[in-house]
Parts: C-alpha cells; structure tokens; sequence
C-alpha cells in the first residue's frame, strides 16, 4: 500500500475528482444491495402464494430502473477515476521528458535509450493503472464487502455469514505470499523489456551498418536471446498471475458450499426463509466482487509500486550541471575569456591550463589529434560540463552564473554527426525558429550552400529527410545542420568538425561567406585549411596547448602544425593527380 503514500501528492492535487468518483462509488455500491432483497420478498411471495401480478410487474420495473440509474452512475464515476489516472499518466511523461531534457551528457552514459524508453511507456502504464484500476478495486471492493457484510449479519444471520467466510484468511494468506512474489518477477520483467527495447531501437538505428557488414544473423541471434529471456521473465509473472485465480474461486466454492449448507439446515429449523436463504446466496454472490478485488489489488499494487520505483530512482538523480542559485545580470557574450581551464573526468587530466580569449567578430580555430581534448573545450564552454580549475568568462561575468538558458543561447552549435528529423529539409532548418519566413530558410542555406542541392530534389524544401536524414549525403546533411544554426543568429557560431564532409572548395566558399556576414566563430577541424583564416589558432596536444598564434607564425614555428599543413597539401596535390 505504500505506493498510494508515494503518490500522495498526486491525489492531493486531484482530490475534487477522487472525491466525486468515490461519492459515486458509494452511491452505487448503496444501490446494488436493493434487488436481492426485492428478489428475497418476491420468492417468499410466490412460495406463500401472495404474490399478485400487478405487485410483481412493479418490482421488475422497480429493478430495471434501479438498473439503469446504476449503469449510469458507473459511467460517471468511472470518467471521473480513470481520467484522473490519465492525467497522473500526463504528468508523469511530462516530467520524465523534462528531466531528461535537463540532464548533463553524463546521464545519457550511464543509461541506455531502450531504457529510458521504456520509463516513459511500460513503468508510466504500470502506475497509471494504479492510480486508476487500483483506487477503484481498493474503495469500491472494501465499500461493497463492508455494506454487505454488515446486511447479512444483521438482517439475516451472523452466524452462518462467519461460517460462509471461513475459506477467507486462506485466501489473504496466499494474495500476500503471491503479492510478494509478483513484485520481484515485475521489477525483473521490466528490466528485461528494458533491454529488449534499448537492443531494438540499436538494430533499427544502425541497419545499414549491420548490412554492411553482413551480421544480420548474428544479430538475429543475440535479439532472439534478448526475447527469450524477456519470455521468460514475463513467462514467471504469468505464472504467478496464474495462481491468483484458482485460488479465489477455490475460497468462493467453499463460502457458496457452507452458505448453502448451513442455510439449509437454517430453514429446515424454521430460522431463516427460502427467499431470505436466496437472498444471502445473492449477498454472498457480491462478496465474490470484493475477493477478486483484493487478489486484483494485491497484482496492481505490486506492479505499480515496482514500476513506480523504477521511476522514482530516475527522478531522483541530479544533473552535475546546476543552475545558479543568484542568476547575475547578462548583458554582452563578448568577451569570451577562458582562463587557466583544466578539466579532469575520471582521473583522466583532458584540458590543462587553457587561456584564451574571443572578440565579437573573430575567429578562433582549435586543431590537434584525436583525443587531444578539442571536444572537452566545447562542452566546458557551453556548460556541459564544469571545469576542474579555473574559470570561464562571458562579458565579464562568470558563465556559472548564468541561466542556462541564456547561457547556451549564445551558441549556435553544430556537431561533427547532425542530427536531423523526420520531417522536411525546411523544418529542419527551421528548428530553432519555427516560424522563420521561406526567404529566411533560403537565405541561410546559400550561406552554407546547400540551396543548389534543395532546389534539385522534386520537392525542394519540402522533401522529407526521413528518419536521421537518411535520404541525404554527409556533406548535405552537415550544411543543412549549419543553415539551422545560422539561422538562429546567435552571437557565437561553433563548429566541431561540421565542415569534415564536404569537399575543400565548398568549406572554403562556406568559411568566407561567414567571414563576410562577420559571425563570430569557434572553429575545431582536422583539416588544416579549414583554420588558416582564424585570427588565431590553438593547437591542443593531450589536453594542453603546444601551439598557438595565427596560420603565418605557426607556419613559421614548423611545429606539429606547420607538418600537419604540408602534410594535407601533399595529400590533396596527389588526390588531383589520380
């Protein structure tokens, strides 16, 4: 029961709709105690021979009306409690999408999206239904078995209503042993379902690798391991689900075999009459709905609670990246400062000692082989991270005391691996600005010269990329990437290895078309061309910076950088060659 503590907050929240549900309930549970009464004066009327026609048509429509005013009492009320669980459903969605949303990269290491997806869906259900199905079968089961318990005996006989509910502690005893047990081989089941998820959307997203490398067998193989074990661990649900069953109509046999029993000799003692023993017999028939309810009751709760768990575990974790307590006031990105930044993760020192300074207007260019810490610098700028020393500045305020929101809107950011949606190449473009004109798409996509390649598809702009631009070329889906950061204008344009695709004259027609609308820009590339117009060039070696100036007086120090710059000229001259 402690899952409805748990969600105490929620029920607190929609405590006019549980409370007119419940009202409802108990109306109708009032109700539905009428016809085996009228049903007991009808048999001991016709056993008497006292019962005339006219008498018994008004107690069938007496029936039939009480019927349907239960029928829509139980319309109402059943609005009421299951649209309140859809709302819980809501919020909780919500809320989950929200914190995800607000979680550092590190969160997104730690869980797998199979996993998380399967949060949002089956756990969320699991809770739903308790908020709904269990909340019914716990007030109405508990409403019924009360008022008709307390009928039979005081109107009829309360010894023969305790020998009639003897099979009960039997029952209880196996609900909470079988209770106990479904609560683990949930927990089990959704892990599983988890991992079976998580290895689906894997497979799909990464179909043309596998076919590249001719290993759908073998995937076929692990997935259907990942499925027998999910088999399994629902198999073992089912199972105790199985139990509940034969167990309650097991318990409701024998109550019907002692009320029948012991009514029998009741009237044949002249105690109680036919009609009355007819009418305990209906009574005890609608005992039966709250025996099911508590085996129903125990399954629902268990697996709420262990799917609520589950939920309640991922709420709780905390983004390493904060907002701050005391915003300070924003008035200028520029100047971007970064002084002495390192940044250690996992004991591992990925920057050391980074100084540096950006104006509005200018270039940066960040180069230096892999792993040399280029991406790690981009992360701490934008907050995705938080330095281990030193500090980082932006017009002349720290940026850990800025909103988050404000900070990272003074970045339009583009990876080395766009991600694009499913939907037209204009949406996508338009992403951070929804309702940017058809000019303003168009003019931005010159920029990263991508409209030539638009205008050639069928649709032109409204062609669909499909599923992560799948439809689409690296080098296209890069500059559609670059359009929509343009086309947000924020005041720094950072680049991580967006230019990796394209081919050496569309870079150098994209660099000096940002040259020309002087956008302030945060270049990191592999491709030496790709920095020679920076104002000034950082060359990171294991974190650390061993070059830098711009591309003249490091050409002139015949460092790593002026190799690297011969290096790829000699590459390109002998690629022209072939």
């Amino acid at each position: 029961m402690s899952v409805f503590l748990r969600l105490s907050w929620f029920f607190k929240e929609q405590w006019p709709r549980y409370l007119a549900a419940i009202s409802l309930l108990l109306m109708v549970a009032l109700l539905t105690v009428i016809p085996p009464k009228v049903v007991g004066w009808v048999v001991d009327g016709i056993a008497k021979g006292g019962l005339d026609n006219g008498t018994l048509m008004r107690y069938l429509a007496g029936l039939f009306g009480l019927g349907v005013l239960i029928y829509l009492l139980r319309y109402v009320w059943r609005v009421m409690l299951f649209g309140a669980s859809y709302r819980l459903a809501y919020v909780l969605r919500n809320r989950l999408f929200s914190h995800f949303t607000r979680m550092s990269p590190d969160f997104y290491q730690r869980h797998r999206t199979g996993d998380l997806m399967a949060h949002a869906t089956n756990d969320i259900q699991a809770v739903e239904m308790t908020a709904g199905e269990g909340v019914l079968t716990l007030v109405d089961s508990i409403m019924v078995g009360v008022l008709v318990l307390s009928i039979m005996c005081s109107q009829y006989s309360w010894q023969l209503t305790l020998v009639s509910l003897l099979p009960l502690p039997v029952m209880a005893y196996f609900m909470n042993r079988f209770g106990t047990q479904i609560y683990t081989q949930f927990k089990a089941a959704q892990g599983a379902f988890s991992k079976l998820n998580n290895k689906t959307q894997e497979a799909l997203s990464g179909v043309r690798v596998l076919k590249s490398y001719a290993v759908e067998s073998l995937e076929d193989e692990g997935f259907a391991e990942l499925t027998r074990q999910a088999g399994e661990r629902n198999m073992a649900v089912a199972r105790i689900d199985a139990k509940f069953d034969p167990v309650i109509y097991l318990c409701i046999g024998c109550s019907y075999f002692l009320a029948v029993a012991g009514g029998s000799v009741l009237v044949l003692q002249g105690e109680l009459t036919l009609g009355e023993l007819t009418s305990f017999t209906m009574y005890l028939g609608q005992l039966i709905w709250p025996m099911f309810a508590i085996a129903w009751l125990f399954n629902i709760i268990e697996r709420g609670s262990a799917a609520y768990s589950r939920i309640e575990s991922l709420l709780g974790e905390r983004s390493d990246i904060e907002e701050p307590a005391q915003p300070a006031a924003f008035a200028s990105a520029f100047p971007l400062q970064i002084k002495g930044v390192s940044y250690q993760l996992e004991q591992r020192t990925l920057l050391a000692d980074i100084d540096v300074t950006l104006k509005q207007g200018g270039m940066l260019g960040v180069v230096g082989r892999t792993g040399a810490g280029k991406s790690s610098l981009l992360k701490l700028l934008m907050r995705l991270a938080n330095p281990t020393d030193g500090s980082i500045v932006m017009g002349g305020v720290p940026i850990d005391q800025l909103p988050l929101a404000t900070l990272r809107s003074q970045f339009a950011y583009v990876p080395q691996e766009p991600f694009l949606f499913s939907t037209t190449i204009a949406a996508n473009i338009a992403l951070g600005k929804p309702d940017a004109s058809r000019e303003e798409v168009e003019r931005v996509a010159r920029i990263a010269c991508v409209h030539d390649d638009i205008v050639r598809f069928p649709k032109g702009y409204e062609t669909e990329v499909g599923e992560k631009g799948v439809t689409l070329s690296g080098g296209q889906k890069q500059r559609l990437a670059i359009a929509r950061a343009l086309l947000l204008e924020a005041p720094i344009l950072v680049l991580d290895d967006a230019l990796s695709a394209v081919d050496a004259h569309t870079e150098q027609h994209i660099l000096h078309a940002l040259k020309a609308h002087r956008r302030t820009l945060i270049l990191v590339s592999h491709r030496m061309t790709a920095v020679e117009q920076a104002d000034e060039i950082l060359v990171l070696e294991q974190g650390a910076v061993s070059e830098r100036g711009h591309h003249g007086a490091l050409m002139a120090h015949n460092g790593w950088y002026a190799d690297m710059v011969r290096y790829q000229r000699l590459e390109e001259a002998v690629e022209e060659s072939l």
